[in-house]
């Protein structure tokens, strides 16, 4: 099946899943009508006996409205009959999260559509898979729902940040420079990565992602980073060596980067991911786990309705 039918196959399963869930509960008990009262014949004139007064029973709201709404036959019907009842309500809310886990276990690709939404609404300032796909994952791991797009947000830069300092610029360039165009509202939300590399120790170089969260209505703004990738020395060498002295953001890094330095240099890697080839590990899931830490931290500081 093409990657187009399988898009539009998991958008209709979670529509038609949100719908029977959502009309689920949406009901309520339906309405019981009390028991009908008989009504005596009235005595004809000149007939003697006793005049019996049965009192009325108070007008049942439920009674007016089983008349203007008529119940639903079929699988609603029945649904409607129960869905009131917080026992039931209970087991369908568990039916539900069973139902996802099987669909997200036999399709895992299945798992963005049906946990996004919420009051969570996230701009990641990239477009590449493995920064959105990660920020997604790990916010939507964390908060149960969120709702995690990208757009690509400029860092300002050089192309290889050189030092802490320049990944966490780079880090908020990228959401400064979608607010400052109006790709983004100036509060939205927003999460952005930078990967940086520096020298920790003599000689000794490793590569980091920086990734911030920051949200300006509720005044948060977070840092978390990535686990440090060691990069030979030779290799970073080689970058330094091609980035002309003149070169007008060499105060933030290199023009040259070390991943483009390794494709170069090593068959068989690619620059956007040369850390699973080192590691064994893949870049996306170094920011995943930095991303998830970075998502507890948020989460602890929202006020208790976002939750």
């Amino acid at each position: 099946m093409c990657c187009g039918c399988q898009t539009a196959t998991r958008h209709a399963a979670v529509r038609t899943l949100n719908i029977f869930f959502k009309h689920a509960e949406d009901t309520r008990l339906a309405p019981v009508l009390p028991n009908a009262v008989p009504q005596l014949a009235p005595v004809a004139p000149g007939v003697s006996g006793s005049s019996i007064t049965f009192p009325e029973e108070p007008e049942d709201p439920r009674v007016f409205a089983a008349h203007n709404d008529q119940p639903a036959g079929g699988i609603w019907g029945f649904i409607k009959g129960v869905a009131g009842n917080p026992v039931v309500k209970s087991v369908l809310d568990k039916t539900k999260h069973s139902v996802e886990s099987v669909i997200t276990t036999l399709d895992p690709g299945m798992a963005p559509y049906i946990r996004s939404g919420g009051e969570l609404d996230l701009v990641v300032t990239s477009k590449k898979e493995v920064k959105v796909a990660a920020v997604r994952d790990a916010f939507q791991e964390v908060f149960g729902m969120a709702l995690v797009t990208g757009e690509n947000g400029q860092s300002n830069i050089a192309p290889q940040p050189v030092g802490y300092a320049a990944g966490l610029k780079g880090a908020q360039e990228r959401i400064d420079s979608l607010r400052r165009s109006g790709v983004i509202h100036e509060k939205q939300p927003a999460v952005s990565v930078e990967n940086f590399i520096a020298e920790l120790l003599p000689d000794k170089w490793f590569d980091i992602g920086c990734i911030i969260v920051d949200d300006p209505v509720h005044g948060i703004r977070l840092e978390a980073f990535t686990q440090a990738t060691p990069v030979p020395l030779e290799y970073v060498q080689q970058a330094q060596n091609l980035t002309p002295q003149d070169y007008n953001l060499r105060w933030s890094g290199l023009s040259v980067t070390v991943g483009e330095v390794l494709e170069r240099s090593i068959p068989h890697v690619s620059r956007t991911d040369w850390h699973v080839a080192f590691t064994g590990m893949s870049r996306r899931q170094m920011i995943y786990s930095a991303a998830k830490a970075l998502a507890g931290m948020y989460k602890q500081r929202l006020p208790p309705r976002i939750l």
